[in-house]
Order: C-alpha cells, then structure tokens, then sequence
C-alpha cells in the first residue's frame, strides 16, 4: 500500500474513533450564558466525565430524577401559588372525608341541578352500579384506561432507550471529524505538521457544535488551544522536512487576534469576545504557512460566514439584526487556508 494512503487511512481512523468521544463534552460544554458547562442531564441526573456518548444510563433505566433539572427544565421552578400540589392544603380543606363546613361543596344542591341528577348507567362517577350491571374491567371498551399510551409517555413505564440520548448524536461528530482528518493529511502528506493538524482537529470540531447549539465559545477551550498550538507548532518546527514557520504562526495569532478585537471595539454585536479569542488559534494555524495562507483563510471564513447569513435572508428564516454564530466558519475557514497551504507547500 502507498505510504500516503495509508497516513490517510490512518489520519480517518483516527478522526472517527476522537469524534465518537465529543458528544458528551458538546453537551457539557453548551451551557447557557454564565454557566462554565453543564453537570447533569436534561432529567436533572448527573454527568460524569468529559468523553464518549451523550447518553444517561439512569435515563434508558427509568430512574427518578436524583437531584435538580437541566436549566429551562418546567418541572425544575417553584410552583405557582394555590397549586394544590405545591404545599399543605389551605385551612379548613380536608384531604379526605366529607367537605369541610362552610365548603361549597357541603351545601345541599337544588331540584334540577344536573349534578343532582343520577348518572346514566355505565358513568364511572355514578357511584355504586345498579343490580345486574357488570363492572367494565381495565379492558372494557371504552374505558380511558385500556387505550394503549402514545411511546415516550412518562407514566407507561421505563422510558425508551432513544429518550436516554441528551447530547449530539455519536456518529455525525464522527463522520464529519474522520473527514476533517482524512482531508489534512491528503493535503499535508507525512511531515511533522500532520500530527499538530490531526491533535487540533478534533477541538475544532467541538467548538464548532457548541457554537452553533448556544453561540458561545468557552473560555476553557479557546484559550488553551491556542498556547497548545503555537506549542506543538515549535514542536513540529525542530523536526526535519516540516514546511512551515513558527515565527509567522506567533505574529499571525498575534495578527489576527487583534484584527478580531479591532472589529470586536467597533461591533461588538456583530462579532463575540470568544471569537477574537479563537481567532489566536487561527492565525497560527494559517500563519504556518506564511501571510499569503493567513490571508485566504481569514477571507474564507468571513465569505462562509456571508453566504450563510445570506441564505438565511433569503429563507426568511433570519433578519439583517439577527446574530449568527461565527465560530463555526472562522474554523472552517482556517480549515481551507491550512489545506491549500499544506498542498502548496
């Protein structure tokens, strides 16, 4: 087999199995505003660790909720005042036996009410049935209860196995970080580069789903992974046959990052903190491979972001005012920049 396929067999490979470990740290990691990340399921069970499926074990089981729901969760805030169901009854209110006196509904009702009236045979509320008359069983036709429940509903038992899923899917995250993978190492080939490209790809991808589920970019992600870059980019620079240099990946982050934070001063609207932020990573990725690389990529990235938009418009699914999350094409356009950089070089 030729070496070069075989890198990029390997790069796939290596995409699918670290994308199958994403969904859990998506989920964690879109959290509303204010939150760092989230620490229990939507049915208020927690989450333990950072990786793997986004799927709650005591969710597929059925199990009670063991402490507070998710954020936005109805069941999770006070109950509303004179909800029968909120505390103890109010005075005078007995919980069983005949009404309280003084209750309306102790009072003797008059002739020709229809609550007064007997109830046809059959009514289930019409108390004692006549002689002769059999009891209808959980079965009988008719009877509310013998109609089968809708699946999912809360009460029928056991919740299905699809209701134990809270985060992205496992495979999509999979499929699209193999391909991310699979695509640099065809461009790059093997040279030491390839291994800082494969090591950054997957938390690009994460990024990507947290940004576009709640427009926002965590602190503990962006910053890290851009020391981790220019890091691993010095690395790769002491190694023979690389083809970049680490000089303009450190004046590139420092480049674009303040470009981002111009554009940020100017609109902080239209462009987020976490954005310049990320913006460091993506400047010394592109900086790898010269000016002319940073350049495209930054310019790929603000056209994604447009078409987008546009297209938004277009579907009348978005206004001129409406904030869109740029993370997401800010990556994919570093993504392009350092592809055709890697095949160039």
């Amino acid at each position: 087999m030729d070496l070069d396929l075989l890198v990029v067999l390997v790069a796939a490979l290596w995409g699918a199995a670290t994308g199958a470990l994403l969904p859990r740290a998506a989920y964690r990691f879109s959290a509303p505003s204010g939150e760092a990340w989230r620490e229990r399921c939507p049915q208020g069970h927690p989450v333990r660790g950072w990786l793997g499926r986004a799927r709650c074990g005591q969710c597929a089981a059925g199990e009670p909720s063991s402490g507070p729901r998710a954020a936005g969760d109805p069941a999770s805030g006070p109950r509303p005042a004179g909800d029968p169901s909120s505390g103890p009854r109010p005075a005078g209110e007995s919980s069983s036996g005949p009404p309280a006196e003084g209750d309306p509904a102790s009072r003797s009702r008059p002739a020709g009410n229809p609550a007064s009236r007997p109830r046809p045979a059959g009514d289930p509320a019409s108390g004692p049935r006549p002689a002769g008359e059999p009891s209808p069983g959980p079965g009988a036709e008719g009877d509310p209860a013998s109609a089968p429940r809708p699946a999912g509903d809360p009460s029928s038992g056991p919740r299905p196995a699809g209701q134990a899923v809270y985060g992205p899917r496992t495979t999509p995250l999979a499929l699209l970080t193999a391909l991310v993978c699979a695509a640099l190492a065809a461009a790059t080939g093997v040279r030491p580069e390839l291994a800082v490209w494969l090591l950054l790809a997957p938390a690009g991808v994460l990024l990507a789903a947290v940004d576009l589920k709640v427009r926002r970019l965590p602190d503990p992600l962006t910053l890290p992974l851009a020391g981790a870059a220019l890091a691993l980019l010095g690395l790769a620079a002491l190694l023979p046959e690389h083809a970049g240099e680490w000089t303009t990946a450190l004046l590139g982050a420092l480049a674009l990052g303040a470009g981002y934070l111009l554009l940020f001063l100017i609109n902080p609207a239209g462009m987020g903190f976490g954005d310049v932020k990320l913006a460091l990573t993506a400047g010394a990725v592109l900086g790898w491979y010269g000016w002319p690389t940073l350049m495209l990529g930054t310019f790929a990235g603000f056209l994604l972001g447009a078409f987008y938009g546009g297209a938004l418009l277009v579907a009348r699914r978005a206004s001129r005012k409406t904030a869109i999350p740029f993370g997401p094409f800010l990556i994919a356009g570093a993504f392009l920049g350092v592809l055709a950089g890697a095949y160039a070089a």
